[in-house]
């Protein structure tokens, strides 16, 4: 296809790049890769990126090529900035057929109510697919919404850890030192920014009372409940500078 049809440029950058000294660019585009190997199933990875325009025929289009591949599960992987603290084990937050995922160890699926309000055109694939009868799944993490990086590694190893939990990929997969060394960076420049310090604490303290009271509920540990959007606290001018000279930082040493 044509990805100037489907996606503005000016918000997903071409990249420049050398190849034994000549210069390339990638252009922004679906990506699709096909996987077999010592598993139960075989393996296709689509990389979809939301449309800015014309959404129903880009989402027609991954259905007639799902259809004809002849696909049995629909896995959808993502993440979202919330209102959890990086100094605690990310969420990420599972359903499978429309139902909240239970039983898969690093995956949180109880909600206290459904999710009303603005979501991801993207969605429509996963419904669409239903109807045809096609199990499917979603697995979202939740990483910390008042931390701007390219890349969050911490979020990407745990991602990994769930996949390699549902698909049996040896955990190498997942291992990563790149990832506690972003958040203690954090943590690090966080110290000399009490506005930022005083943030962390408060969702601290909301993650640690939601977890204690599915404890007593359950009677036995278990995985954080997922925190409210109303719990999102906006940021002082001084924290948002803050976060864009840390996200530049990240961005440098990715």
């Amino acid at each position: 296809m044509t990805p100037g049809t489907y996606f503005d440029f000016t918000r997903y950058r071409p990249i420049v790049y050398y190849d034994d000294g000549e210069r390339h660019m990638k252009v922004p585009n679906a990506d699709l890769r096909f996987a077999r190997g010592d598993f139960d199933h075989d393996f296709i990875f689509m990389h979809m990126l939301e449309p800015h325009s014309f959404a129903e025929e880009y989402i027609e289009t991954i259905l007639e090529l799902l259809a004809f591949l002849n696909i049995k599960r629909f896995c959808r992987i993502g993440a979202m900035h919330d209102a959890v603290p990086h100094t605690r084990p990310l969420l990420v937050m599972g359903t499978q057929n429309g139902k909240p995922m239970e039983g898969v160890e690093g995956v949180t699926g109880n909600r206290r109510r459904p999710y009303q309000g603005p979501t991801s055109i993207m969605n429509m694939v996963s419904d669409r697919l239903a109807k045809q009868s096609i199990e499917t799944m979603t697995l979202m993490a939740r990483l910390p919404h008042y931390v701007d990086l390219e890349a969050d590694f911490a979020g990407r190893t745990k991602m990994l850890n769930v996949l390699s939990t549902l698909y049996n990929f040896p955990p190498e997969y997942a291992q990563s030192r790149r990832d506690t060394q972003q958040y203690e960076r954090i943590s690090a420049d966080m110290e000399k920014k009490p506005q930022v310090k005083s943030l962390v604490e408060r969702l601290e303290s909301d993650y640690d009372a939601r977890r204690g009271r599915r404890q007593q509920l359950s009677g036995q540990d278990s995985q954080p409940e997922e925190p409210k959007d109303e719990n999102l606290t906006p940021l002082p001018p001084s924290v948002e500078e803050f976060l864009g000279e840390l996200g530049n930082r990240g961005s440098e040493n990715t």
